[in-house]
Formats: C-alpha cells, sequence, structure tokens
C-alpha cells in the first residue's frame, strides 16, 4: 500500500448545521475524484509499525475494532474531502468546518469521546537586515483530529512539517506504539519548537533594531521598531492563545484518550511554551522602550532643527528691519545723505549679524 488513499464510494449531501451565529447551514459538495489527490496520505500502525497489507476501507474498518491506528495527513482540504471524512470517522460536523473556514486562535475541544485541537503556527522569514517593508514571521494553522483509532492532521499555509515529522516517527517502532495521542503530542512538539527558534531569530532583530535606533543618525530608523513590534504582535497572537489547550492536555479531563503518562509529555511542552511567552512578554517591553527612545530622538532631532531655524530667522530679521526702514525713501532721515551713510548702515548690518551668530553659537542653538 503506498501513501495515497485508494479510490471509494461517497455518501450523498449532508447540511452543516449553523455555528456560533454565522448563518444558515450549507451543504457539503461530497463527490470527489476518482483518483487519490496529492493533499492527503494516510498510515495504518500496527503494533508500532505501519501495516502495508490493507486498503483504506480495510484499514479503517480494522482499527475501528481495535487493531491499530490510523494517522491521516491532509493539506488545504477540499468541502468534499472533510464531508467523507466526517462520514467515515464520525467527526463533528462543527470542527469540520472551522477545517474549512480556517483562521482560527487555538484551541481544545471535545465532541464525544474525541478531541478537536486547532494549532497557530509561525514560520520565522529569512532577511538580510530589518527595514520598513521586512516580512518576519509567516502564519497558518494545523487542524487536529484525536479519537481512540484514528487521528488525523490538516494543515492550511505554513511549512510542511508533517511530512518530515511523519519520517521521524516512523522510525520509533516504540513511540508509534504509544497510539493517536502521541502524534499529536509530535505535532505541538514541533510547532512550539519552532516558537522557539522564531523567539531566537526575533531576538536578533530587536538588537539590530536597537542598534540602528541609538546609532549616531538613529532618528532615520524611527519606523524600524513599529515594523518589528507589528511582527511581534503577530507572533504573540499565535503563541499566548495555545497555552490553555495545552494546559488542559495536563490534566484528567481526557482521559483514557490522553493517559496520565501522556499527560507528564504535556506537561512539559507547557514548559517550553512558557519560555516562548517570557521570551515574547520581554520583547515586547524592550521594543517599547526602544519606541519610546526612538521618538525622544525624533522631538530631540525636531527641537533642534526648530532652534537652527530660528537662529536664522533672527539673523536675518536684522539687515531686513534696517533695510525695510531705509526703504521708505522719507526725505528726513539719518545718514541718508551722507558720504558714507551706505557704508554705516551696512556695517551696522553685518555687525548686528555678526553678534547675534555668536550668541546663537554660544547658547549651542547653531
Amino acid at each position: 500500500m503506498g501513501d495515497w488513499i485508494t479510490s471509494y464510494p461517497i455518501d450523498p449531501v449532508r447540511r452543516v448545521p449553523s455555528w456560533r451565529g454565522r448563518g444558515p447551514a450549507r451543504p457539503l459538495r461530497t463527490s470527489v475524484p476518482r483518483s487519490p489527490g496529492p493533499g492527503l496520505v494516510w498510515r495504518w500502525y500496527v503494533d508500532g509499525r505501519p501495516r502495508e497489507d490493507a486498503s483504506y476501507d480495510e484499514a479503517i474498518e480494522q482499527a475501528r475494532g481495535g487493531v491499530g491506528y490510523l494517522w491521516v495527513g491532509l493539506h488545504d482540504p477540499d468541502e468534499a474531502t472533510m464531508a467523507d471524512l466526517t462520514r467515515r470517522f464520525d467527526l463533528h460536523e462543527l470542527a469540520t468546518e472551522d477545517v474549512l473556514e480556517g483562521h482560527r486562535r487555538s484551541k481544545l475541544e471535545q465532541f464525544d469521546d474525541d478531541l478537536f485541537m486547532v494549532i497557530s503556527t509561525v514560520d520565522y522569514v529569512e532577511h538580510d537586515r530589518v527595514d520598513e517593508s521586512s516580512e518576519i514571521v509567516s502564519t497558518g494553522e494545523v487542524m487536529v483530529f484525536m479519537g481512540s483509532w484514528y487521528v488525523i492532521t490538516a494543515r492550511k499555509k505554513g511549512r510542511a512539517l508533517i511530512k518530515s515529522l511523519r519520517a521521524s516517527f516512523e522510525s520509533d517502532p516504540e513511540e508509534v506504539a504509544m497510539g493517536p495521542w502521541r502524534v499529536l503530542y509530535r505535532v505541538l512538539d514541533i510547532i512550539i519548537d519552532d516558537f522557539n527558534q522564531t523567539a531566537l531569530e526575533m531576538e536578533n532583530d530587536v538588537e539590530e533594531v536597537e542598534s540602528a535606533v541609538f546609532a549616531k543618525d538613529g532618528q532615520r530608523a524611527v519606523r524600524l521598531p513599529y515594523q518589528l513590534k507589528r511582527e511581534l504582535i503577530e507572533f504573540k497572537r499565535c503563541v499566548l492563545p495555545l497555552a490553555q489547550p495545552v494546559g488542559q492536555l495536563q490534566s484528567r479531563r481526557f482521559e483514557p484518550l490522553v493517559d496520565a503518562e501522556a499527560q507528564n509529555y504535556f506537561r512539559e511542552l507547557a514548559e517550553h511554551l512558557q519560555s516562548t511567552r517570557e521570551a515574547i512578554v520581554s520583547m515586547d517591553d524592550i521594543l517599547t522602550t526602544i519606541l519610546q527612545a526612538a521618538l525622544a530622538q525624533a522631538s530631540f532631532a525636531d527641537n533642534q532643527d526648530m532652534r537652527k531655524i530660528s537662529a536664522a530667522v533672527a539673523i536675518l530679521a536684522i539687515p531686513t528691519t534696517i533695510g525695510a526702514v531705509y526703504g521708505m525713501n522719507f526725505d528726513n532721515m539719518p545718514e541718508l545723505h551722507t558720504e558714507y551713510g551706505y557704508f554705516v548702515v551696512l556695517s551696522v548690518m553685518l555687525m548686528g549679524m555678526l553678534v547675534t551668530y555668536l550668541l546663537f553659537r554660544r547658547f549651542r542653538w547653531i
């Protein structure tokens, strides 16, 4: 049996009820191509190893009967695919609707004896330096359905982490034998590792922006902290909401799907996630300080410019005033008809400008 699923019959149209006031129910199309698409792969695991001697339908029947479990992987599934999975795995239609619509915050929900988890993902975007248009983080989503005999992972946007994860997972039969919860754990583990790596990379960006702002011409870099803080907010929106779902997996609430051994592993993940949250809070505080410093520098630079402009106006006001007075052409004005009147007035102008200039230099206005 290969990675791709075989063709299989589909149920007629079924309606998905509305959820949280999103509007009336809409039908899901349930016809799919006779050949499997590249966005869906599956594995049947028995005794810690993948079995390749059964069809998709046979594997489902065997796993439902207690023989091993299935792992189905999806990439950006369409309505037809989700409708068929809803029928075959008894998924709750509200959860499948979340998969189709996407754009959900991280959350964990229980439907009867099954779990549904939405996990926001973050990838760090490599760049030479931070500028006003830099994209630093790219976000996506992974949804996980988990029951006693199956686990389904669906990816929307983000990097293709499931393929490499599956290869690593299958290399350890003892890990595979732990059951569906172990797949959920490994998915969360690699996503939280990405969070930690992104936080480390962003700390370097924060240091770069800090150096740029406090450089000699730092007032030109005043927009950089805004750009980095905006990217940090996007990162924060993915990381912070995940704390509650991971915390719930540490409790006995979801036994026997998540047994005592599994709870210990999820507790470790919660600690790793907490370190990322602390790093984000620290970077947020540092960026706030950098922003305040950048604004103070910009304000100081504006004040310096205003001083120079005011000094120039004051210096030019002296010849302007004298020239305006003698330009009125009254007959009886001092020095108007003297032989050296022009040179006297010109000397007064220059002397006044020089004295004013020296005074402003003394007070460091220019």
